[in-house]
């Protein structure tokens, strides 16, 4: 009783001589590195906004950059794992171009003979199939490195350029087109998103999730004896975060369909074409609503499940987590395998986005899935990492390329502003380690 008194007291007087600010983020919780991420985003997009002459920040283009962000924030989920084990995956854009040429295929040129190529079964076939490589794949590359002591970036190095000539020799370099209709609704586009009523419902719906697990988080500390964040920040976060959702939720559906579209779509409806124009909201993009799926789930496997604790115990430490009784070559191999899984979904996204299968899918994609990853604050050194931040780090990158495109600069000159981001992103990282020693 007297600690509890005395412990009180000391909070107090602390609480009296700290900086209002400290106090805040201490009281709130944030994560004040993704917190970084997010003024540096907000940065970009206000410069870009300044010289795009008032183009970027359009419905438009945020619609289609969150889309065009979904293929690499999925990857940046698995390569936060990899990393924070302290191994590397260049492979994650060949492996994409690879997994891609094969669903490709299958639905063009396989499954159209035996089911018909509008067949509802042909799209849950190819990414049945799809994932099932992705997983052999990140099975082979975590065998080679568990079991035969090969380090990760030759592995990866290696299936970098095997992987590439293998997605030639599929089809010898020809591109494959077009997708099954419903394969190509996780591309996004017009089909491709589920409207406004039904956005307006999944934001509902997340918010309510916000609140509930704000409501659970305080009463597992109460009943563990943790201590708790104060009403007001609890009230501030939750608040802040319904924000935050119903925003873009608002943004999404103010991005309507194109007027020869929506026309279409009229006259195919017998819908009379109102002078004013037929407005025809796009909502969330179902690609979109992927990536979303796919960050909650990692979210969940890295901080609840004892696998997400092996994974950052490896990280920690490799040799203590194997005298604690971890089965880390097991692990790698089983982080690898996710990893293949990942860049199968992704391959989906990217294929049916393009409605083709193309020989140059995916390239340069590892360099932008390693960026994001390291600028969500994954350290290369090991151990740390947050999937939030891998997919803010995506949504940076993806924000970098497409204000880039918007002014016109050319592509090698968008590859050597990434490349830069990048060296700044790791020395970044390195300078917050050394001072958090």
């Amino acid at each position: 009783m007297a600690d509890t008194i005395q412990t009180t007291q000391l909070n107090r007087a602390r609480n009296a001589t700290e900086n209002p600010v400290r106090r805040f983020f201490r009281a709130t919780e944030i994560d004040t590195r993704l917190l970084g991420m997010v003024g540096a985003l907000l940065i970009i997009w206000i410069g870009f906004q300044v010289l795009t002459g008032g183009l970027f920040l359009t419905p438009r283009n945020l619609w289609n950059l969150t889309v065009q962000t979904s293929s690499v924030a999925i990857m940046a989920t698995g390569m936060v794992l990899v990393i924070v084990t302290r191994n590397i995956d260049l492979s994650v854009g060949s492996v994409l171009g690879f997994c891609g040429m094969i669903m490709g295929v299958l639905q063009a040129q396989i499954l159209p003979q035996y089911l018909g190529m509008d067949s509802g079964l042909t799209w849950i076939v190819t990414l049945a199939c799809g994932i099932l490589i992705g997983a052999a794949i990140g099975a082979l590359h975590g065998s080679i490195i568990a079991f035969l002591n090969v380090p990760s970036f030759i592995v990866t190095l290696g299936g970098l350029l095997v992987w590439r000539g293998a997605t030639w020799f599929v089809t010898s370099g020809q591109t494959v087109a077009p997708m099954n209709p419903t394969f190509r609704l996780m591309g996004g586009g017009t089909e491709g998103s589920i409207g406004a009523t039904a956005s307006w419902i999944v934001g509902i719906i997340a918010c309510v999730a916000i609140v509930g697990a704000i409501i659970n988080s305080r009463k597992q500390r109460k009943r563990f004896g943790f201590p708790r964040r104060p009403i007001w920040a609890e009230y501030f976060l939750a608040i802040l975060s319904c924000a935050l959702v119903l925003t873009a939720v608002w943004v999404a559906n103010i991005y309507y369909w194109p007027t020869n579209i929506a026309r279409k779509f009229a006259d195919a409806n017998g819908i009379a074409w109102p002078e004013g124009g037929l407005q025809i909201p796009h909502g969330i993009a179902i690609p979109v609503l992927m990536a979303i799926a796919v960050g909650i789930v990692m979210t969940f496997i890295s901080t609840r499940l004892r696998f997400g604790r092996y994974v950052f115990a490896l990280g920690g430490n490799p040799e203590a987590a194997e005298l604690a009784g971890i089965k880390t070559r097991w692990v790698t191999i089983r982080i690898f395998m996710l990893m293949g899984i990942l860049c199968a979904i992704a391959a989906a996204i990217s294929t049916a986005r393009l409605n083709a299968a193309t020989n140059a899918q995916g390239e340069l994609d590892e360099l932008y899935t390693i960026a994001a990853a390291v600028i969500g604050g994954t350290s290369l050194a090991g151990g740390v990492g947050t999937i939030a931040g891998a997919m803010i780090g995506a949504l940076v990158m993806q924000s970098l390329q497409s204000g880039m495109v918007l002014l016109g600069i050319d592509s090698p000159l968008q590859r050597i502003v990434v490349g830069v981001v990048l060296v700044l992103a790791v020395w970044a990282d390195t300078v917050y380690r050394a001072r958090a020693k």
